[in-house]
Formats: C-alpha cells, structure tokens, sequence
C-alpha cells in the first residue's frame, strides 16, 4: 500500500489507480492522492497487477479480468482496514477497469472517480467503451479534459447520460488525456462533495 491519510477523521477510503501506460508514481496520481487525503479521505496509490508483474509495457487484453480482480482485493483490504465507505478511482485504463468491476459487481464500492475515461480508441469514435455503463449503480465523476483525443466532450456527455445512477463531469479546460498533470485539482473537492452527499 502506498497510503496517503488525513490529519482527522476519514470521510472514506479510495483505491486510486493508473493507466495503461504508467504505474502509482504517476504525477497526476500522487498530486490527486494528496489532495483527497488533505480533504479527509485515505487513499491508497495502487499499482495493477499487469503493472506489477511488468515495470513497463501496457497491458494486454488477457491482464485485464486480473487487474479487475486485484482491485476488488485492493478495496476489500481497505475496507476491512479502515471500515466504512470505500471507493474506486483510477486514470484511463485504470479507471475504465474500475467502472467495469463496479459494473460487475455493485457492492465493491461506494462511488468512482473517473479521470480521462479512454471512452475510444483515439479517432475511433465508432468503438466506444461503453456497454457497461447502463450497470453502474455508483454516483460516478467523470473528469475530462477539453482536449482529450479519446472522446470529445459532447461524446462524454452522451456517454453519461447512459448511466442510471447519479453522474457529474468535470472538465479541466484546455487539457489533454493527461489532464495537465494535476494542475487543476478542482474535482477532487467536487468528488469528495459527491461523497458528502452520498452519505448525508
């Protein structure tokens, strides 16, 4: 575990993992962990177990249905460690592994927090990655930056609107899918209020 913790009581727990690409010590991960733990929820910074088994490469199709297993095993281990509410985050593949595990199986979270959801190939709209949506049951924020080559914003939107449950997105202007690395952490305070909601 590579935990980040409040200074008070923890509004919950969030396995917060990374894309195809990277691992836990992303930039963009370790700037989003501090600022949900400095806003009162523990995270835990999670590598994928493709990424565990391999220090580089992206993931092949046959690694995903294991890394949807290591963060159901993530969130347990949370959940039995810090008790109440647990909740899944991850950047693009991470985060569409994530959603699709929630899916799958509603009660292995409370909520996700979706950064730069690959919702297609870049240029190609015509194979979006979206049939699990219609199953989420979790309040979900997707964050999307404007200038993200994996779906437009008016694509995600539609996207969205797929889902029964409760949904927000939070667009970091002018941003690719790298999300400018952290520099607007805005939605952190936006998911945490999601949170807050949720549970009022």
């Amino acid at each position: 575990m590579m935990l980040h913790t409040p200074a008070g009581k923890a509004l919950g727990a969030m396995v917060l993992t990374h894309g195809a690409g990277g691992n836990a010590n992303a930039p963009l991960l370790v700037a989003v962990a501090k600022e949900l733990a400095r806003l009162g929820m523990v995270v835990d910074r999670y590598n994928l177990p493709f990424r565990q088994a391999r220090s580089s490469g992206p993931p092949r199709p046959a690694d995903a249905a294991r890394d949807r297993e290591g963060l159901r095993e993530a969130a347990a281990q949370l959940r039995a460690e810090f008790g109440g509410r647990v909740y899944l985050g991850g950047h693009s593949y991470g985060g569409r592994q994530a959603s699709m595990l929630a899916a799958e199986d509603p009660a292995v979270c409370d909520g996700l927090l979706l950064q730069s959801y690959p919702l297609h190939p870049p240029g190609k709209p015509e194979q979006p990655r979206t049939a699990h949506l219609p199953k989420l049951a979790a309040p979900s924020l997707f964050v999307h930056g404007s200038k993200d080559p994996f779906g437009t914003i008016e694509e995600m939107e539609a996207a969205l609107a797929l889902i029964p449950a409760q949904r927000e997105m939070y667009v970091v202007q002018g941003a690719g899918h790298d999300l400018g690395r952290g520099r607007d952490l805005g939605f952190c305070a936006q998911f945490v209020a999601m949170v807050e909601s949720s549970v009022a």
